[in-house]
C-alpha cells in the first residue's frame, strides 16, 4: 500500500516549486526509512548552488589565502590547491596530519561552539517562504545595494533593524542583499537599502546614450558602462554611463551609484597604465541644461590630466564659470 501512494503522488500528484520533496523522501528511504532535520538539510545544501558559492569564496579569502601565503608547500593554481610532493608523504605521515588537524576542528568547537556561525542565522533568519517572495520580488531580484543580480550572487534576507537591536520580522524591516553585501552589513547597522522599487531597464528608443552600439563600449557592469567621449577634452576622456534611462545623477538609485563608481576606478586604473604622463583626473556631472547638460541621460565625466594640459589648473571644476576658476583673495 505504501509503495502504490507514494508512487503515485510522485509521479502524477507531486507539485513542486523546488527539490525539496523528492529529496526528502529519497534520503529517508536510503536512511532505512528514518532521517533527522539535520541528515535531510544537509542533503539540501548539496544541491543548493549559492551555498556552495558562498564557501567557495571563503575557501579562496580565507584558509587558501592564508595557507598558501604562510605555507611554501601550499600552492594554488587557478582554483586547484595542492600541497607539494603530496606523494613522497607515506600513509602514516598523512594519518598523522589528518589526526591533528581533527583535533584542531575538535578543540576548537568545543571552545567556540557555533558562535563563528551566528552571522549567517542572524543575517537570514527564519523569514516565511511567503515573506522571502515578497522581499524578493519587491527588489526585482537584484541586490538592494551593490545592484547585483541574483543570476549571480544569492539574494539573501536581510533586517534593516537588526533582530538583536530589537528589529521585527515584519515586511517593512526587510531587505534583498546579496551574500557579500549582507556579511559586509554585519549587524550593527540600521542601512536600508531599498531604493531599488522600479525597473533598471528603462530605455528610451530616442536616447544616444540608450542605443550606444555595444563596441563602443569600453568597460561595463550589471547597471552602468563606460565609453570614450566623442569629443574628448583631453585624450582617454571617458563617460560612465547608468544603463537605465534617468534624467541626472540625481535620479539614480544607489546600486546605480556604486556600479558608476566602480567603474570610474577601473577606467582611471586602466588609463594610468595606458599613459603614464597622466597625473590627475577631473570628474564632472552636468545635472540639468543651465548646468550645460545636453543629452539628458545621466552620464559622468572622466577627464584624465597631464602636466602642462592648461596653463594654470588651479581650481578645477570652478572653471564652469571662468571668472570664478581661480581663487583671488581680497584685500582686507
Amino acid at each position: 500500500m505504501t509503495f502504490k501512494i507514494l508512487k503515485n503522488y510522485i509521479s502524477k500528484n507531486m507539485k513542486m516549486s523546488h527539490i525539496y520533496q523528492p529529496l526528502m523522501l529519497k534520503v529517508i528511504l536510503v536512511n532505512n526509512g528514518k532521517a533527522s532535520t539535520k541528515e535531510i538539510a544537509k542533503e539540501f545544501l548539496k544541491y543548493d548552488p549559492w551555498s556552495l558559492k558562498y564557501y567557495e569564496d571563503i575557501t579562496k579569502t580565507m584558509p587558501g589565502k592564508v595557507l598558501t601565503k604562510n605555507l611554501e608547500i601550499i600552492n594554488k593554481d587557478k582554483n586547484n590547491y595542492s600541497i607539494k610532493s603530496f606523494q613522497k608523504l607515506t600513509r602514516n605521515e598523512k594519518k598523522v596530519i589528518i589526526d591533528l588537524c581533527n583535533e584542531k576542528i575538535k578543540k576548537f568547537i568545543e571552545s567556540r561552539g557555533d558562535q563563528p556561525w551566528k552571522h549567517r542565522s542572524k543575517s537570514s533568519g527564519l523569514i516565511s517562504g511567503s515573506i522571502r517572495w515578497q522581499v524578493l520580488e519587491r527588489s526585482k531580484g537584484r541586490c538592494e545595494s551593490c545592484g547585483v543580480s541574483n543570476e549571480k550572487k544569492a539574494l539573501e534576507i536581510n533586517h534593516i533593524k537588526p533582530r538583536s537591536n530589537g528589529g521585527s520580522d515584519d515586511l517593512h524591516n526587510l531587505q534583498a542583499l546579496c551574500y557579500s553585501c549582507n556579511s559586509m552589513k554585519r549587524n550593527k547597522s540600521n542601512t536600508d537599502f531599498r531604493l531599488v522599487k522600479e525597473s533598471y531597464n528603462k530605455r528610451d528608443k530616442n536616447c544616444l546614450f540608450c542605443k550606444i552600439k555595444k563596441r563602443s563600449i569600453v568597460f561595463e557592469n550589471e547597471l552602468a558602462y563606460a565609453t570614450f567621449d566623442s569629443y574628448p577634452v583631453t585624450k582617454f576622456h571617458c563617460l560612465i554611463i547608468p544603463k537605465r534611462h534617468v534624467k541626472d545623477y540625481f535620479g539614480l538609485y544607489q546600486p546605480e551609484i556604486n556600479a558608476c563608481n566602480s567603474l570610474i576606478s577601473l577606467v582611471k586604473e586602466t588609463i594610468f597604465k595606458k599613459d603614464k604622463k597622466v597625473k590627475a583626473f577631473n570628474i564632472g556631472i552636468n545635472a540639468g541644461k543651465l548646468a550645460g547638460q545636453t543629452i539628458m541621460h545621466c552620464h559622468i565625466h572622466l577627464i584624465p590630466r597631464r602636466q602642462g594640459d592648461v596653463e594654470n589648473p588651479q581650481g578645477g571644476v570652478r572653471g564652469v564659470i571662468p571668472s570664478k576658476q581661480h581663487y583671488i583673495r581680497k584685500n582686507k
